[in-house]
């Protein structure tokens, strides 16, 4: 396999080139020490590249049809001259930490679009179904000048909360189901929503699906306002059929030109950047004191203590950051 400098990558992202752009995702998504090296230096050059797209984070329940709504959603706005980055997260294999659901497959039509760009992304075991590197990923995207990066996420755990921690506006689909329409749904998640798209409905299931719109609405009328002047609104479609689409897309632009006009949009998007050199300081701080034996024996023989509940966790974790703090490297 050739291997490419960070000067080649480089290039190759800003000219958009697909095969060159997967080979730059894969050395920002490696974890081994000599590869971060490299990816740091790639990174620091797209930066200034990046930043002018529109990130939507998209999660909804097991069988709402993200990825449908993803591909008709794509093919839209690559109608509209945009280009489209989708990054799809799957399950990691436990075992082999790979991607096990293919998302090419299932987003075939989208796929061969020389506008768009998937990426499948194994989560690798971090927690809530997101890749560690999606961030980095997402800004690379940028840089290749895609307008929109959509964010599919597994939909487990705390996945809602750290899509919403990287993304500009957070849609949730939703499907009619039996019973109680809001049974289910996580506080949580709808107090972070920004536009919510019931999918998959027809002639057969139109009046249930209205009955379930009043309900969401009537359900966000007693959370507290996310953004000021936004009402989150609830929107009715079928992404199979490519019905309601054109309201997503018109919902979207207007909720990024209410947050740029409010100053929100950077604001926020300073947050982020602040939330992702966060969670770097803590990998650097565990990937350097397992780089000196006797700060990693000590960590290991902590984090026994704490996995036995020899000791209180919180206290361990104290101990031995102190220790780092006191040891010079």
């Amino acid at each position: 396999m050739k291997q490419y400098s960070v000067e080649q990558l480089f290039e190759g992202v800003k000219a958009c080139d697909k095969r060159i752009l997967g080979k730059a995702i894969t050395l920002v998504e490696s974890k081994k020490p000599e590869h971060r090296a490299l990816a740091e230096e790639l990174l620091k050059l797209v930066l200034p590249l990046s930043g002018n797209s529109i990130r939507v984070g998209i999660t909804g329940v097991p069988g709402a049809g993200k990825s449908t709504f993803i591909e008709s959603f794509g093919k839209l706005a690559i109608s509209k001259g945009k280009k489209v980055a989708v990054l799809a997260i799957d399950p990691s294999s436990s075992i082999h930490k790979g991607s096990i659901l293919g998302d090419k497959t299932r987003m075939e039509e989208l796929a061969k679009d020389e506008n768009a760009f998937i990426r499948p992304s194994p989560s690798s075991g971090f927690l809530g179904g997101v890749a560690n590197t999606t961030f980095e990923t997402m800004l690379i995207c940028e840089a290749a000048g895609y307008d929109y990066i959509l964010i599919e996420t597994v939909g487990v755990g705390q996945s809602e909360v750290l899509v919403a921690d990287i993304s500009d506006i957070f849609l949730f689909l939703k499907i009619i189901g039996g019973g109680d329409e809001l049974q289910g749904i996580k506080r949580g998640i709808m107090e972070m929503v920004d536009v919510i798209f019931i999918n998959k409905v027809d002639e057969d299931n139109l009046q249930k699906a209205k009955n379930t719109k009043l309900e969401l609405q009537r359900a966000l009328q007693f959370l507290p306002e996310k953004e000021k002047k936004w009402k989150v609104p609830v929107l009715l479609g079928s992404a199979l059929n490519k019905i309601g689409l054109e309201d997503v897309f018109d919902k979207i632009s207007d909720f990024i030109s209410l947050k740029k006009s409010s100053g929100r949009f950077t604001e926020v998007r300073r947050l982020q950047a602040e939330k992702r050199f966060e969670y770097w300081v803590k990998e650097y701080i565990l990937n350097a004191s397992k780089s000196n034996e006797e700060l990693e024996n000590q960590y290991n023989e902590r984090k026994k203590n704490a996995s036995e509940l020899m000791a209180n966790p919180s206290s361990e974790a104290k101990i031995f950051v102190e220790s780092f703090l006191n040891k010079k490297i």
